[in-house]
């Protein structure tokens, strides 16, 4: 299958390094190359590198840790679980603890409602259990 190219400017560039870095090498360039196939998910990723990893991820006033805290509130308060799973492994690359994943679920379970506090633990659960998976 062709695969389209990326436009590497400089947004681009350091959006990608910031994702590679949160995802793990492994993992981000898989989801590249999945990206590429399709000028639609490949105009999506380029996107994201650019705006979102690029100009608001790479800034300096706060933390990954922070950042990923924050994502993560949202995306659980959205009820955003797929995306949520995804951010859950980046906030554990970024530095959180799965007793901190406990008590951000559970302080905006009492903002966002219980039901977005149980689907978050379930998602969670998901991830834990995909990485405590022994390798092999």
């Amino acid at each position: 299958m062709a695969t389209h190219d990326w436009d590497e400017n400089e947004f681009f560039k350091a959006g990608k390094e910031v994702w590679f870095e949160m995802r793990g090498p492994a993992v981000a360039q898989k989801a590249m190359d999945e990206a590429a196939q399709h000028e639609m998910t490949r105009d999506l990723r380029q996107y994201l590198f650019e705006h979102c990893f690029g100009a608001v991820w790479n800034r300096p006033g706060l933390e990954r840790a922070t950042r990923s805290t924050i994502t993560i509130s949202v995306l659980t308060a959205l009820g955003r679980t797929e995306e949520l799973k995804s951010h859950i492994r980046m906030g554990l690359n970024n530095g959180l603890t799965r007793e901190e994943l406990k008590e951000i679920f559970l302080h905006v379970g009492i903002y966002a409602g219980v039901p977005t506090a149980v689907a978050a633990v379930r998602a969670a659960m998901e991830v834990f259990a995909e990485l405590d998976k022994p390798k092999g």
